[in-house]
C-alpha cells in the first residue's frame, strides 16, 4: 500500500486572502519572513465598506474592486484552495482537494459565514420583490434601485443578534435611504422601521445618544432588543419578535434590507481550535496577545477571532501590527510582548455627506485617532474620508504593511 505524501509544509501558513490575511503577509514578508504561504479560493478581493456606499447610490461597485493577484504580497506563495479542516495537534491543515499543508506557525484570518439560510425565507427572497443586502456585492447596487424607485410605503430595515461584521451597516442604510427621500420630498409618505438586536443603537452612550438623534430626524421607527426571525417573499411580509416580551409583529414591506446571522466556517467551529464560549463557533484568542490559549503557535485575527470588540477592517489595521510581533517573539524564542487594547471603529454615515466615526476599545471608552476633531458630531470632512481617504488608505497602506 502506497503511503499517503507528505504533507507540504510551510513555516508560516495563512489561512485566509481578506483584509487580515493580506495585511499580516504584507507585514511579515517586510519583516523578512520568506516562507509564508496564504490559503485563498477566491480570485476576486472586496474593499467591503464601500457596499454601504454602493447601496445608497454614493460610490460604483467597481471602486471596491480588485483581483487577488493585485493584493498578494511579492514573495508570498498564494494556494488557491479553501480549507476545510485543521488539526492543531498533528499542526496540519487540510483543503477542499484533499491537499494537506503543515506549518510551523499558523494564522486564522478566514472571516466569517454569512447564513442566509438562517432566517427561514430570506435567501429565496434576496434581490427580488424589494429585498436587497449590502452584504453581498452583486445586490448592493440592486439596494440603490429599490431606494431610488420608492415614493411610499414600508422600507424596512433589520440586523441578526449575534456579532455582525461592521455592525453600523445595517443602521447607515437606513439613514442614507431617508436622506434621499427626505431630499426627494417623499420621506412622509413613506414608514422607516429599523430592527436591532440590541438594548441600545450603539454601545458606546455618545454615539447612542447621536444616533438616537439621527432616528428621531428622519421619522424611523427603532425596534431595540427586536429581530427578523422570518419573511415571506411572496407577500413581502416580515415577521419582527420582540426578544423582551416575546411578542411577533408581522409588518408588510415595500423594502426590505436584511443582515443575515452571521458565524464562523463550518470547519473552524468543529476544530479544537473554536472558543467553547464561543456560540457561533469563533477561535478562542488571548484577547491582548491575539495567540490561542491551548495553541501558542497558532495566531487569529479579524472576524474569525472570538474577541470582545467590533468585527471591523479598523480593528484588523490595529490587531496585525500586535499579531505579526507576537508571532515573530514566538519565533526567536521570546514571550509575547505586543498587546491589542480593543481599538475597533465604525463610521457611521448619518447622511449623504454626513459623518459620525466611532473609535472605542474593549472597555468602550472612546479611542480618537484625531484628538483635535469632535467625530462624535457628524461632519462632512468624515464622509469624504470614508469614501476617498479609506479605500486609499486601505489598498496603499493596510495592504502594503505600511498602515
Amino acid at each position: 500500500m502506497t503511503p499517503p505524501p507528505a504533507p507540504h509544509h510551510h513555516q508560516i501558513l495563512i489561512v485566509g486572502g481578506g483584509t487580515a490575511g493580506i495585511t499580516v503577509a504584507a507585514r511579515l514578508r517586510r519583516a523578512g519572513i520568506r516562507d509564508i504561504a496564504l490559503l485563498e479560493p477566491s480570485e476576486t478581493h472586496w474593499y467591503q465598506p464601500l457596499w454601504t456606499l454602493v447601496g445608497g447610490g454614493q460610490a460604483p461597485l467597481r471602486a471596491s474592486l480588485r483581483t487577488e493577484a493585485e493584493v498578494i504580497p511579492p514573495g508570498v506563495r498564494w494556494l488557491r484552495e479553501r480549507a476545510s479542516a485543521v488539526d492543531p495537534v498533528a499542526r496540519t491543515v487540510t483543503t477542499a482537494s484533499g491537499r494537506v499543508f503543515s506549518y510551523g506557525r499558523l494564522v486564522l484570518a478566514p472571516g466569517l459565514h454569512l447564513d442566509w439560510d438562517g432566517i427561514p425565507g430570506l435567501a429565496p427572497a434576496l434581490g427580488h420583490g424589494g429585498v436587497s443586502s449590502n452584504y453581498r456585492p452583486d445586490l448592493a447596487p440592486y439596494t440603490w434601485e429599490v431606494i431610488r424607485r420608492m415614493r411610499r410605503g414600508t422600507a424596512l430595515f433589520t440586523m441578526p443578534s449575534g456579532p455582525v461584521k461592521c455592525g453600523g451597516a445595517p443602521q447607515k442604510i437606513a439613514y442614507l435611504a431617508a436622506d434621499h427621500w427626505r431630499k426627494r420630498g417623499v420621506l412622509g409618505a413613506i414608514r422607516t422601521v429599523l430592527v436591532l438586536p440590541e438594548p441600545a443603537m450603539f454601545k458606546v452612550p455618545v454615539f447612542d445618544r447621536a444616533l438616537t438623534e439621527t432616528a428621531r430626524r428622519y421619522g424611523i421607527e427603532v425596534r431595540l432588543s427586536s429581530e427578523m426571525t422570518s419573511l415571506d417573499g411572496a407577500a413581502r411580509e416580515a415577521v419582527v419578535t420582540d426578544h423582551t416580551t416575546g411578542a411577533t409583529e408581522t409588518l408588510r414591506y415595500d423594502l426590505l434590507h436584511a443582515v443575515p446571522p452571521q458565524r464562523a466556517p463550518q470547519w473552524l467551529a468543529e476544530s479544537p481550535l473554536a472558543d467553547p464560549a464561543s456560540p457561533h463557533g469563533y477561535v478562542a484568542a488571548d484577547r491582548a496577545t491575539l495567540q490561542h490559549p491551548d495553541f501558542p503557535e497558532v495566531f487569529t485575527i479579524g472576524d474569525a477571532a472570538h474577541l470582545p470588540t467590533s468585527k471591523t477592517g479598523a480593528a484588523i489595521r490595529k490587531q496585525a501590527p500586535v499579531l505579526v510581533a507576537n508571532l515573530l517573539d514566538d519565533l526567536r524564542g521570546r514571550p509575547a510582548a505586543a498587546h491589542y487594547d480593543g481599538y475597533t471603529s465604525c463610521p457611521l454615515v448619518t447622511a449623504r455627506h454626513k459623518m459620525l466615526l466611532a473609535e472605542f476599545d474593549y472597555d468602550l471608552r472612546p479611542a480618537p485617532s484625531i484628538p483635535f476633531l469632535d467625530t462624535t458630531r457628524e461632519r462632512t470632512d468624515m464622509w469624504f474620508l470614508k469614501r476617498y481617504g479609506l479605500p486609499q488608505l486601505y489598498f496603499k497602506g493596510m495592504l502594503k504593511g505600511l498602515a
